[in-house]
């Protein structure tokens, strides 16, 4: 029998272009990892998807193929028929896959044309399309030159990439910046769909006219999401840029990220007072999740002025006292912890400058 199929030739285009995808898998596949403009419209649900692969180790295929047909008839088989029917009627362009593109695909594209459509499914699947963008992120730092965009903590680098058509923005993938203060308020993607993001994103720069790959310096882990080791050992092997910026220009932007952006983000989520209790929680866990780093005395001294902004902030509605407590964390933590990592460097840097400057000398390169 001959299938209609979308051979492995295409994975670029179809990542590139964010053609849209469905997935066939399971929701619990789909939720371990997936594409970025990737659906789910599973064939089978979670439980019926372990009875059937149960089923497989124990009787064998055709035993499985029978509990699967069993498990997914009348009007259980008609909604998801529906569901799909619907997605292609609004993607008429679309494809789909499965695990592997084999028989989930297979019978998914029979019960479509039993529809009265004719939908190709990817050859390969989601394992042998994930596969091409792991060796993506391998081969990266080969691909393009990179250059590693370094600061002073609040010196604005994530600001400073958004603005560049060469960069990529690792924080924003990972959902983190990257620091003890680093969380978002959106949960960190699963490691997968990091590494996933990260490759379609390197997809998509390959194909435009960037000379450089543009990357912020940072460390294996951004938060909890890991960067691929080849990928990493490129970044540490690149030319070094360093961003410079006034201390007083770092205590705005930290003030407007920890206190001013986390604040209303909190309150938007959960009203204003327990808002206000969790922002203040975010504050102390922050701090004292660099505890050992900063030592008994220094960490109970910045709570005490964490705890004494808060009531102010709380009964005056005035965030400037949070400043003292910032520039203390600078000046002696931040700070020092960075100059030793950039003296290990110092033989990458081709170049410092503040904004203006970075922005000039990136654009005559």
């Amino acid at each position: 029998m001959s299938f209609n199929k979308v051979p492995a030739s295409e994975y670029r285009r179809i990542l590139v272009s964010d053609h849209p995808i469905m997935d066939a898998r399971a929701p619990i596949e789909f939720d371990k990892g997936a594409f970025p403009a990737s659906v789910n419209h599973p064939l089978m649900e979670d439980e019926e998807r372990r009875l059937v692969g149960t089923c497989y180790k124990e009787q064998g295929q055709q035993a499985a193929i029978e509990l699967g047909h069993s498990l997914v008839n009348g009007d259980v088989k008609q909604q998801r028929v529906a569901a799909w029917v619907k997605f292609f009627s609004n993607n008429p362009n679309g494809y789909l896959y499965c695990f592997r593109g084999g028989l989930r695909s297979q019978l998914t594209q029979q019960w479509l044309k039993e529809a009265g459509l004719d939908i190709p499914f990817i050859e390969g699947g989601y394992k042998a399309m994930r596969q091409f963008l792991i060796e993506t992120i391998d081969t990266a730092p080969n691909i393009k030159p990179m250059l590693i965009l370094s600061g002073i903590t609040g010196s604005g680098k994530t600001d400073f990439l958004l603005k560049r058509q060469e960069a990529i923005d690792l924080e924003g993938l990972a959902h983190h910046r990257g620091s003890s203060f680093g969380r978002y308020h959106e949960s960190q993607p699963s490691q997968i769909n990091f590494e996933n993001a990260l490759g379609v994103a390197l997809l998509k720069h390959q194909d435009s006219a960037a000379k450089h790959l543009l990357l912020e310096d940072e460390s294996y882990l951004i938060g909890r999401s890991a960067l691929p080791q080849a990928f990493y050992a490129g970044m540490q092997a690149a030319n070094v840029l360093v961003l410079e910026e006034s201390l007083e220009a770092r205590l705005a932007r930290l003030l407007n990220e920890y206190v001013h952006k986390m604040h209303s983000g909190y309150v938007q989520r959960l009203g204003e007072a327990k808002g206000f209790e969790a922002f203040s929680q975010y504050l102390a866990q922050s701090i004292t999740g660099i505890q050992k780093r900063l030592g008994g005395k220094r960490h109970d001294e910045l709570q005490a002025m964490i705890s004494n902004a808060l009531s102010i902030q709380f009964n005056q509605n005035d965030t400037s006292a949070h400043l003292a407590w910032i520039e203390l964390l600078l000046v002696k933590y931040y700070d020092p912890m960075y100059q030793y990592q950039i003296d290990k460097k110092a033989e990458r840097i081709i170049f410092k400058g503040d904004h203006q400057a970075m922005h000039q000398w990136l654009d005559n390169q």
